[in-house]
């Protein structure tokens, strides 16, 4: 499973590029707070809602949680590569490392 970092990340978010990013977490998590451009598909609704919301399996799909001690998303990844996506990435850092790293947040937290 291919990992990228916060800097990374936000580069690609910065340069509009090609890929979906997807926060993992639950629905309450991510309308509180997630990284601009994400969108929500919790962990548990991977299988479901990916086929449906995800119809190009070779593009990149990036993946995130809570923090590197959080599961979610690297059992999201897993999921997905089973289910045959052949692009995923896991930002193992999560929602903690991109506030360490200083950026900037959507959503209805305070």
């Amino acid at each position: 499973m291919q990992k990228i970092s916060a800097g990374e990340l936000k580069k690609k978010i910065d340069a509009a590029e090609d890929f979906v990013l997807i926060d993992v977490l639950g629905k309450e998590s991510f309308d509180a707070k997630h990284i601009p451009k994400s969108i929500n598909i919790p962990s548990t609704e991977i299988g479901i809602r990916s086929m449906k919301e995800l119809p190009d399996k070779n593009k990149e799909i990036i993946v995130y949680c809570a923090s590197r001690e959080c599961e979610a998303s690297p059992n999201a990844a897993r999921k997905l590569e089973k289910l045959g996506y052949r692009n995923v990435v896991d930002f193992e850092d999560g929602l903690a490392g991109w506030q360490d790293a200083g950026y900037e947040f959507e959503g209805n937290y305070s």
